[in-house]
């Protein structure tokens, strides 16, 4: 019994049975460690940001966090994009980052760096192993930062550390501690807000946004006559007939702020204050107005659901009183007919779509219609970008079809965005995932073109083209998707994309659409 060991089995005894990895030789010894525990599934990446997109996605669907096992800090410093999302989505995630012995760091060997200083940024709680006998307790601790807050740990385990010996111990389940209570003070002030004669809206995320928590939200809204809405970026949203159905802060500024313009008190549940995604010349950076009063009723890390029940039992509201949910499928608009469009794609998936489908969304520009639409489908998961660091939509399919194999995922995947990680092709085909990838392939960083015009130019050069378009070469996602095992095909008409997609729906394993626009 090694230090390696050691780690595998206290996260095993934590029910973490997934690990997401890119090792390298630093890390030998815990890869033998992991061969010698069945119990554990290893997923390999072919790229780091594959690796942490991929346990993001899977935490966020299983509730439980998945280990990442990482090579020295370049390893990590290639997965900081997805961590940094993974952050902003709170999800629960430890990794384990390879290192150099401890007595060989006074060399500074080519690849030593600086591991804290890389991951102190993206983390929530950091810690480096001393020794082999601190492996166990220090497992355990990063196990219960990353459950407790939730958010990532970040454990860095020194070569000797791994692979020196440690005594016999029984291995037990780590304790947590009940989440921090709500002050009754923040359940009064919300409470006293919605009865006064002031415009009040209720923002939500996390595990608010879970379907019993949005039936609660949903009694107390159509109680009172209290505004519902999600912030902008979540990391999970129950949706669909069978559940109420709540808003989104847009991401465009000017929506945004006709959206909050008359909101005289904001009471937020695990939500942060809105603000811009960016500044912009000559507008507000705070979406609220700044005589808004602020109303913190939970954080992240406390009680959500158990918060909106207080709430509603302090307005009167009675949990029998029936919630405003969908009660049935309702997408009236009919599919047009001919050229491909963005429109015509996500109101074929919305309509497409199957029971308890999980949508991963990284479709930037070209999908923003798809979460108005989708209220009305069949019951789902929505999974959102919740960083702005693009590149998480392939990987993050990949864990939640890794957490929920009797699933359909859904990828609506930006094409630009998608180069970032298309390694995590390879994953699902290794894996023989049931992802279905929808590529808008627009060939232009759209978003970006967007943004170009927000600060007020709407005239583009030669330079501005060449960094804002995809089309020279265009990008051949049929060849890359076959390079790295997925079968793929092309479509340019709404009714071979419904054919197409209504052939992946009926096969197993991963498939990708290129949807050319």
């Amino acid at each position: 019994m090694n230090g390696a060991d050691r780690l595998c089995d206290v996260l095993l005894a934590n029910d973490v049975d997934v690990c997401f990895a890119n090792p390298g030789t630093s890390e030998m010894h815990f890869v033998a460690a992991l061969d010698r525990k069945p119990k554990m599934r290893c997923v390999l990446g072919l790229f780091e940001g594959v690796v942490t997109g991929a346990a993001d996605g899977y935490a966020r669907m299983a509730d439980k966090p998945a280990a990442t096992l990482l090579h020295l800090g370049p390893g990590l410093a290639n997965g900081l994009a997805n961590l940094h999302n993974a952050r902003r989505a709170h999800t629960p995630m430890i990794n384990v980052v390879g290192d150099h012995a401890t007595y060989h760091l006074q060399h500074d060997a080519p690849l030593t760096s600086n591991i804290e200083s890389l991951a102190r940024p993206m983390s929530d709680w950091i810690r480096r192993i001393a020794d082999a006998e601190s492996v166990g307790p220090d497992t355990a601790a990063a196990y219960q930062a990353a459950v407790s807050l939730p958010g990532i740990t970040t454990l860095i385990l020194p070569a000797d550390a791994a692979w020196s010996e440690v005594s016999e111990t029984a291995i037990t389940r780590t304790a947590l501690a009940d989440p921090e209570p709500v002050a009754a003070e923040a359940v009064m002030a919300a409470a006293n807000a919605i009865r006064s004669s002031r415009r009040a809206l209720l923002m939500l995320t996390g595990q608010a946004l879970r379907a019993d928590a949005l039936e609660i939200a949903g009694r107390i809204a159509e109680a009172t006559g209290l505004r519902l809405t999600a912030q902008a970026f979540n990391g999970r949203i129950e949706r669909g007939v069978g559940r109420v159905s709540v808003a989104r802060v847009p991401y465009p500024i000017d929506l945004a702020l006709e959206m909050l313009r008359d909101v005289d008190v904001l009471i937020l549940v695990g939500a942060s204050v809105p603000v811009t995604f960016f500044a912009y010349p000559g507008k507000p950076g705070r979406l609220v107005r700044d005589d808004c009063e602020v109303i913190a009723l939970a954080q992240i890390g406390q009680d959500l659901k158990g918060a909106l029940a207080w709430l509603a039992d302090e307005l009167g509201v009675r949990p029998d009183r029936p919630a405003p949910i969908v009660r049935s499928v309702a997408i009236a608009d009919a599919l047009p007919q001919g050229r491909l469009t963005t429109d015509a794609i996500t109101l074929a998936v919305a309509r497409m779509m199957p029971e308890n489908a999980i949508i991963c969304d990284e479709s930037i520009t070209s999908g923003r219609q798809f979460f108005a639409l989708s209220q009305n489908s069949m019951p789902h998961d929505y999974l959102h970008i919740t960083g702005g660091s693009i590149g998480i939509g392939i990987p993050l399919a990949a864990g939640a079809a890794i957490a929920c194999p009797d699933r359909r995922v859904i990828d609506l995947q930006a094409d630009g965005s998608g180069m970032y990680t298309v390694q995590g092709l390879w994953t699902q085909a290794r894996e023989n995932l049931d992802v279905i990838t929808v590529v808008f392939a627009n060939r232009a960083y759209a978003v970006l073109q967007g943004e170009m015009r927000n600060v007020g130019v709407n005239e583009f050069g030669p330079n501005a083209q060449r960094m804002l378009t995809l089309d020279e070469p265009a990008l051949d996602w049929i060849a890359m998707a076959n390079g790295l095992g997925v079968e793929a095909g092309r479509v340019t008409t709404v009714e071979e994309f419904v054919r197409f997609f209504e052939g992946a729906l009926s096969r197993r394993g991963p498939f990708l659409i290129e949807a050319v626009l």
